[in-house]
């Protein structure tokens, strides 16, 4: 998906808070649709939304509502 234009009404989007910093989103999205929202690889993430981890199955349900605190976090595999 694009990024948000600046100018798009503000209530088309609400404002979260992803990874400690406050952020702007569309409206309506779910958790899968918020990592597609933001560019995310779907498979190297654990999200945390409200402080609770939400499993994988249950992203497209789980809906991202204004003043969500949302924490994404990425795998990193080394060696």
């Amino acid at each position: 998906m694009p990024p948000i234009p600046e100018n798009l009404a503000e209530s088309e989007t609400i404002e979260i808070v992803l990874n400690g910093e406050p952020k702007r989103v569309p409206d309506g999205l779910s958790v899968w649709g918020l990592l597609a929202d933001l560019g995310v690889d779907p498979e190297r993430v654990a999200v945390e939304l409200n402080r609770v981890i939400v499993r994988q199955p249950e992203w497209r349900e789980r809906m991202v509502e204004g003043g969500a605190a949302v924490e994404i976090v990425q795998f990193v595999g080394g060696g």
